[in-house]
């Protein structure tokens, strides 16, 4: 049994008045992947950003409960934020490079964070890029721009630069819905391979990329956790009515 990396109790989340997450309680295993399913505007990307607190950025954002990461309250007032941040990696829905050559993507965390050596910050580049599956095909233009690379390679691109400052957590919101079918194989592939060394949470809005890639599966309704589950049995013989009925595309 995988302990709980993450654990979440009675999260309720506001934009000002409207609640966008209603009593979310759920348990993230550790070096596992777990999908978040649901239809649009069910609050799957608030969720996933209420783990490295993304949705503080947000004035009228109000979050109420509880929200563990290796046991600890990330909402207390104790905790250092950007420490937490650098804990809980994030990748977006579109690749996101900044303007800057693929080395210097790469380099600029780890640089944040206060490594300043060369040689430290050229083998962190590699084992990021490396990790990122994307090393072969770049390491001959480190110095070229971000920008003129595939889409596909730009989001290897931003997952290397996360792993570049060597989280735990991997937070993914729709990775792939940018990409064509050979990126997104690439992308799951990748995930696949990362969860030997870290934590995943994904949002997906694509029922098949979840059944494929992931050990669990959470499944997001109206603000509301309506079920959680191994993923095969999610799909197979889900114990709600609701799930089953977004599943077997009755609504959604």
């Amino acid at each position: 049994m995988s302990k709980n990396k993450i654990e979440i109790n009675n999260l309720d989340f506001y934009y000002g008045d409207f609640q966008a997450l209603q009593d979310i309680s759920l348990e993230v295993p550790e070096n596992k992947v777990t999908a978040l399913i649901g239809p649009s505007g069910c609050g799957k990307s608030t969720f996933i950003r209420t783990i490295n607190r993304m949705n503080d950025l947000i004035e009228i954002a109000i979050t109420d409960g509880e929200v563990k990461v290796d046991g600890q309250d990330i909402y207390h007032p104790s905790v250092d934020v950007v420490d937490l941040r650098k804990r809980v990696g994030m990748v977006f829905q579109h690749p996101n490079p900044f303007p800057k050559s693929i080395y210097e993507n790469v380099a600029y965390g780890p640089r944040i964070h206060g490594i300043k050596d060369k040689n430290k910050l050229d083998q962190i580049v590699e084992e990021s890029l490396k990790s990122a599956a994307l090393w072969d095909e770049v390491k001959d233009k480190l110095d070229a721009s971000a920008f003129g690379i595939s889409g596909g390679q730009k989001q290897r691109l931003c997952i290397a630069r996360a792993l570049a400052i060597n989280p735990d957590v991997l937070l993914m919101d729709e990775p792939t819905s940018a990409l064509d079918p050979i990126a997104t194989g690439k992308i799951e592939d990748l995930v696949d391979e990362l969860k030997q060394d870290y934590t995943i949470v994904m949002v997906t809005h694509s029922m098949q990329q979840a059944a494929r890639i992931s050990d669990y599966t959470a499944f997001f309704f109206m603000g509301e956790l309506i079920e959680h589950g191994p993923t095969e049995k999610i799909f197979e013989n889900p114990e709600n009515q609701k799930t089953e009925d977004y599943i077997t595309g009755r609504f959604g």
